[in-house]
C-alpha cells in the first residue's frame, strides 16, 4: 500500500514562511497527480495546490496563488509546498494526496485522489 507522510508544519507568525514535505513510500508513477488539501476547524476540506508528476504542470487555489509554490523532487520521491507570507487564514491541517490519471476537471476534487497522508498542523498567529 502506498503511504504518504507529511512534515514541516508548525507554529509561525503572520508574514513568515514554511515548507511542507510529502514523502511517498513508493516511487510515484508518471501518470500520477499529487495534491495538497487543507482543513480548518469547522470548515470543509479545501483544495490548495497540485502538480502533475510527469509534466510538472501546477494548479493553485485563488487564495494561495502567488504565495504558495508546489514542486517535486523525483530523486527523493517527495512533493513540497513552499508557503510564503502566511496569514491566520492559512491555519489548518494540511494533507497531501495522490491520484492516478486525473483529468483537469477533477484535479481540485478531493474524491478523485486515492492515497492520503495523516496531515500536518500549520498554525499562524497574528
Amino acid at each position: 500500500q502506498v503511504q504518504l507522510l507529511e512534515s514541516g508544519g508548525g507554529l509561525v507568525q503572520a508574514g513568515d514562511s514554511l515548507r511542507l514535505s510529502c514523502a511517498s513510500s513508493a516511487r510515484t508513477l508518471s501518470s500520477y497527480v499529487v495534491g495538497w488539501f487543507r482543513q480548518a476547524p469547522g470548515k470543509e476540506r479545501e483544495f490548495v495546490a497540485a502538480i502533475r508528476w510527469s509534466s510538472r504542470n501546477t494548479y493553485y487555489s485563488d487564495s494561495v496563488k502567488g504565495r504558495f509554490t508546489i514542486s517535486r523532487d523525483n530523486s527523493k520521491n517527495t512533493v513540497y509546498l513552499q508557503m510564503n507570507v502566511l496569514t491566520p487564514e492559512d491555519t489548518a491541517v494540511y494533507y497531501c494526496a495522490s491520484g492516478n490519471r486525473l483529468i483537469l476537471s477533477t484535479i481540485r476534487t478531493s474524491s478523485a485522489y486515492d492515497y492520503w497522508g495523516q496531515g500536518t498542523q500549520v498554525t499562524v498567529s497574528s
